[in-house]
């Protein structure tokens, strides 16, 4: 399929896509391939695409107009889409500041905004700069319990009333281009320093006046010579606990007073011990295809997991959205909402606060219209049916 490309002006892309050929031409290489890169073969990040384009939509005709309802209730908050910010690790790599512009974005809009422990702007920068955002916090578990105590302390500090664990980032996924980008952790290889200086824009919106930013969320636990991106990247590495547990996670849902979820959920058998322990949520992921390669798109995993764990705590999902359709039919399939996370990054990298915004309304837009041509102008209505399908067997249908 042809596509039209619209320069650099965030504010003609008229879907994702073209917000993502903008990021490319954007970035530098080695930040595009962090962005937009899978694991290994990438087979688990085209998976996750393909698996929204196998679920077709079944259209009733000659039912009359009327405004619809994409209104959800989603951890006893109702928002007005069901949709949310997902936790991105060092987006201000890609703008400066991009933490925070992602949470005013989905603030003005009425949605949650996930910070992840490894963003580039602390707990506190960004409620000092939007003190009306939902903020939720993706916690990685930290060895050191001193550490780990500490960023649940800030968390409430500061009113977040929903903690996300991440259960499948305990070690990183073999991606290849990180190894080809680098000669070092952290230090880019000469041709990608080259293709760094004819990145001009790139270098105003991200490193200027002060390079490479930190992690901001991790400075207070480091020396300060060592309050570098390399520097976080290193604590990191060696303080994630990599002994993470079902055990833990109750001890958390002790100790955390708000909302908890678990992402990172892909069998039903883990969704069935989360509702065990009392958990508020579960996100349904494979992270962007970024960890293991080689396992179902969330969406072919969700039907799975709804039948255990529906109506018992509430069901996100992430991974592989870039349409209005892909929401429906995540929805229409028993999702309560999804996390987005290369859709609004793409906007930030080219339009920060706005470009984020403009993903946002894309998505919001297209989902409003495919209700409508639907003739089924209410979200929490959906159905969906196997039909058989010539020459590829059983297929779903959402009508």
């Amino acid at each position: 399929m042809r596509r039209y490309h619209p320069g650099y002006d965030f504010r003609r892309a008229h879907s994702i896509a073209e917000l993502a050929h903008m990021a490319q031409r954007r970035l530098p290489h080695f930040a595009w391939e962090y962005l937009a890169g899978g694991a290994e073969e990438e087979l688990t990040l085209a998976r996750n695409r393909q698996a929204f384009a196998e679920v077709s939509l079944l259209p009733r005709t000659l039912v009359p107009w009327e405004t619809p309802n994409t209104r959800r209730m989603l951890l006893g908050r109702e928002v007005p889409l069901p949709m949310a910010i997902a936790p991105t690790g060092y987006n201000g790599m890609l703008h400066r500041d991009a933490d925070i512009q992602l949470a005013q974005a989905a603030t003005a809009r009425g949605l949650p905004f996930t910070l992840s422990t490894v963003s580039t702007n602390s707990l506190e920068q960004i409620v000092q700069a939007v003190p009306d955002v939902n903020l939720w916090f993706q916690l990685y578990s930290m060895s050191d319990p001193k550490v780990q105590e500490d960023l649940l302390h800030r968390a409430q500090a500061v009113g977040c009333s929903t903690l996300l664990v991440t259960s499948d980032a305990v070690l990183l996924g073999n991606r290849e281009w990180d190894k080809r980008n680098f000669v070092r952790p952290r230090q880019l290889s000469l041709r990608n320093k080259v293709d760094v200086l004819g990145h001009p824009r790139w270098i105003r919106q991200a490193l200027w006046p002060h390079g490479m930013p930190s992690m901001a969320n991790l400075d207070r636990y480091l020396p300060a010579d060592q309050r570098t991106a390399s520097g976080a990247a290193h604590f990191i590495g060696e303080k994630m606990d990599k002994q993470l547990s079902w055990d833990f996670l109750a001890r958390l849902r002790e100790r955390w007073r708000g909302q908890l979820l678990l992402k990172g959920v892909l069998h039903p058998q883990d969704a069935e011990r989360a509702v065990a322990l009392g958990l508020d949520g579960i996100v349904v992921t494979n992270h962007g295809g970024r960890q293991l390669d080689g396992v179902p798109a969330t969406l072919d995993c969700l039907p799975g997991i709804v039948d255990v764990a529906k109506g018992k705590l509430s069901i996100l999902l992430d991974s592989g959205i870039r349409r209005g359709t892909d929401i429906l039919k995540a929805c229409a399939l028993g999702a309560d909402a999804v996390l987005l996370g290369r859709a609004t990054l793409y906007g930030v990298a080219v339009g920060g606060q706005a470009g984020a915004g403009h993903a946002l309304d894309l998505l919001s837009q297209e989902l409003r219209l495919a209700l409508t041509l639907l003739g089924q102008p209410d979200l929490n209505q959906l159905s969906v049916s196997r039909r058989a399908a010539a020459g590829t067997g059983a297929a779903l249908t959402v009508s």
